[in-house]
């Protein structure tokens, strides 16, 4: 009878059933990743009966291709919401990373499972990198940023800086001697951040390069 009555209700508030049901996936996959995600473990932290996650989301896959689109929707004003200066975007990515570590690991789920196939959202992701590349563009013509480095290739190295720790915290602690979720350490990396733009002054030699030399 109490699941006939909850069933009851979330069928009268179905917004509020997918709401429940989205953060209890999202929790889900974050601590377990999507093979280790269990639907069970979903329902029940939605507090609904496990054939509303069906009724609302088809099966596991689709649940976790809604969650990801979301978040991809949420992510993509990231770098036109980033500041002019590069020394204080690359802090607010790290900021804006380590106030939502669950994308970091539906980043991480999604490179396991999706990683040879069409990703999710693919256009549009690739349009807002697109996009990212052709702001760096934009800054070295301006002189803001040196003109001897492949815009791409700066977007990748800026995105690594500021979700590699996030992404690895074993590695960071190893390295670091301090717990990612630290203060300390998110001090210490932002201060390292806000100062990596300023070295950027230094051209290297093209021709160490062409030979092979770093």
């Amino acid at each position: 009878m109490k699941a006939r009555r909850l069933t009851m209700v979330t069928l009268r508030n179905p917004q509020h059933t997918r709401e429940c049901i989205f953060n209890a996936a999202l929790a889900e996959f974050a601590l377990n990743g999507f093979a280790g995600g269990r639907i069970n473990n979903i329902a029940r932290r939605a507090r609904v009966n496990k054939r509303m996650l069906y009724f609302y989301f088809g099966n596991k896959k689709n649940l976790f291709r809604c969650i990801l689109k979301q978040k991809l929707a949420q992510r993509a004003l990231w770098p036109a919401t980033a500041p002019e200066d590069l020394k204080e975007t690359l802090v607010y990515w790290f900021d804006l990373a380590c106030r939502d570590q669950d994308w970091i690991r539906l980043l991480e789920c999604e490179a396991l499972h999706w990683t040879e196939r069409e990703l999710i959202a693919e256009d549009k992701r690739l349009k807002s990198f697109n996009q990212a590349v052709d702001q760096l563009r934009h800054r070295q013509a301006q002189g803001k940023l040196p003109d001897n480095y492949d815009p791409r290739q700066l977007l990748l190295a800026f995105m690594a800086l500021t979700i590699f720790p996030l992404a690895f915290p074993q590695l960071t602690r190893l390295i670091t001697g301090l717990q990612v979720t630290g203060q300390k350490f998110r001090g210490q990396h932002s201060a390292f951040l806000a100062s990596l733009p300023a070295r950027f002054n230094h051209r290297p030699n093209p021709k160490l390069y062409e030979n092979g030399h770093a």
